[in-house]
């Protein structure tokens, strides 16, 4: 099987469209979009980025590391730039072969090809949900409605009094840009959310902090009661979200935050207000749950996610059962006679995309070439009940299939042997076997051994607070700092020793 039968670009290109409209059939990303995941955190695991790169990225930056990534790795002799898949069929011989037929589309002229296996890496956020039935009276508002989608910048709602439904990345993101230029601006959520800075303890981006595999053996290791306490205690750190409206409904879910350093302030402003679920709307007014009104609207804007839909593949491949997404570690169909498919970067957590969709095409590779196998089909389908069920206790109810990070990233490296193994490194470099377990769980982790070793990786995690301190150090003073490990680990074992010694005390 060659290699260029398994890279196939769906729907163009993975990028979002950043132009002055949104276009049909292609994600939409507006003009002042920064990354939510820091450099370090959210580069192709063989590939850092530039050390003067910002820690958080404006999505233009982002799309010219993407590009140099492309060019250096002399992947764009495989891309069909302008190129429309309208359909992808099982070939008549597929029970043998496992063979698609793709049906492409450029400049009005379609060819059909058969390829051995197929990479579906569309993503999820290109069909908006727009759910304009759960609004009774948006029938008769008479003034101008539109998706997050379709947002590009600020200008038009000048002085303006709008109204943004949801309170995810984006209409927040959206809600705070508007606040400067706009009259009045207030955010409609149904369950209220967790707000988390970009910027963490001392000062470090918060993943970099967040993401370790200390903290999540914590999490998963310490008695629920302990590990929700002390997550709600650190959501609570920034600001006490009670008083700012923003306490979510259930606090002790891991739904994935909203990252805006700057919502808490436009709150405090008075330029942002954030308001209970829209029971109503009248001609000009929303009317809330709590009966208060947000009267003379000019513009609704639904920051409201999106639908998955796949329109070139029949949805019983993807939606097997129920009619909801049922795939093996979130890539694979477990119904499919041939395991020639698979689904990338579907998968949601609080990790980068990237580095996830890097481990996820490594394994689908190794299975379309047969040095990886899957379990049965009745195997596939427990594991995924298995999951569902952890991802209900931890995310609570979702369309998104979210799931751990850490744990998610160690079993899919686990199947190809990429998974790090750290007794080993302790035993033979515990320099290094420190900064994987305490420091950041980098994308690099998973170059350190096994197929697709990369010599680099070691070093690649030994420098990476330099890289991260480098662009922020333009005036130098004093040393560079860098977490410490063992004060951390302290800090954080500091709690459960308080609490048994108060058992030991009172027992």
């Amino acid at each position: 099987m060659k290699w260029q039968d398994l890279i196939q670009v769906l729907r163009l290109l993975v990028s979002c469209v950043s132009s002055d409209h949104a276009e049909e059939g292609r994600a939409s990303i507006y003009q002042s979009v920064f990354t939510n995941s820091s450099k370090e955190m959210m580069c192709f695991p063989d590939f850092p980025y530039p050390d003067d790169y910002p820690n958080y990225m404006h999505h233009s930056k982002l799309q010219e590391y993407i590009k140099t990534f492309a060019q250096k790795k002399n992947l764009l002799r495989y891309i069909q730039f302008e190129t429309l898949v309208s359909s992808i069929k099982k070939c008549p011989s597929f029970l043998v072969t496992g063979q698609w037929e793709v049906v492409s589309e450029k400049d009005g002229k379609q060819e059909s090809t058969i390829f051995d296996a197929i990479m579906i890496c569309s993503g999820h956020h290109v069909y908006p949900n727009l759910p304009t039935d759960s609004f009774p009276g948006l029938h008769q508002f008479q003034g101008h409605y539109l998706h997050s989608r379709d947002y590009k910048d600020p200008d038009a709602f000048k002085g303006k009094r709008v109204l943004v439904i949801g309170l995810g990345n984006s209409g927040s993101d959206i809600a705070v840009e508007l606040s400067r230029l706009a009259t009045q601006v207030v955010i409609s959520t149904r369950s209220g959310s967790w707000v988390m800075s970009r910027v963490w303890d001392n000062g470090y981006p918060w993943d970099m902090v967040y993401v370790t595999r200390f903290a999540s053996f914590l999490r998963n290791a310490l008695p629920s009661f302990v590990s929700d306490w002390l997550y709600v205690k650190k959501m609570n750190t920034w600001f006490k979200h009670e008083n700012f409206g923003l306490m979510p409904l259930n606090g002790s879910l891991r739904k994935e935050p909203v990252f805006n350093d700057e919502l808490p302030s436009r709150i405090l402003c008075g330029t942002v207000s954030i308001k209970p679920n829209v029971k109503e709307f009248t001609e000009t007014s929303a009317v809330f749950e709590d009966g208060t009104v947000f009267e003379a609207i000019d513009s609704i804007i639904f920051a409201t996610g999106y639908d998955y839909a796949y329109p070139f593949l029949d949805d019983s491949i993807i939606k097997s059962r129920n009619n909801e997404v049922t795939l093996f570690k979130g890539i694979f169909p477990p119904l499919m006679e041939k395991p020639t498919l698979a689904v990338i970067g579907l998968v949601q957590s609080l990790g980068a995309a990237i580095p996830t969709a890097d481990l996820q095409a490594r394994w689908a590779a190794k299975v379309f070439a047969n040095s990886c196998t899957l379990p049965t089909t009745n195997e596939m389908m427990d594991d995924i009940d298995e999951k569902m069920g952890k991802k209900l206790k931890w995310f609570g109810q979702s369309q998104t299939l979210q799931t751990d990070y850490i744990t998610y990233m160690d079993e899919l490296g686990s199947f190809i042997g990429a998974k790090p193994n750290i007794p080993w490194l302790f035993l033979t470099d515990p320099q290094l076997a420190l900064e994987v377990y305490f420091g950041p769980c980098s994308p690099y982790q998973f170059r350190l051994m096994g197929p697709g070793k990369w010599d680099g990786a070691r070093n690649a995690i030994l420098t990476q607070w330099d890289r991260t301190v480098k662009p922020t150090r333009m005036r130098a003073v004093g040393k560079a700092q860098r977490p410490q490990h063992f004060y951390n680990l302290v800090r954080i074992l500091s709690f459960p020793v308080l609490l048994l010694a108060v058992w030991l005390t009172f027992y």
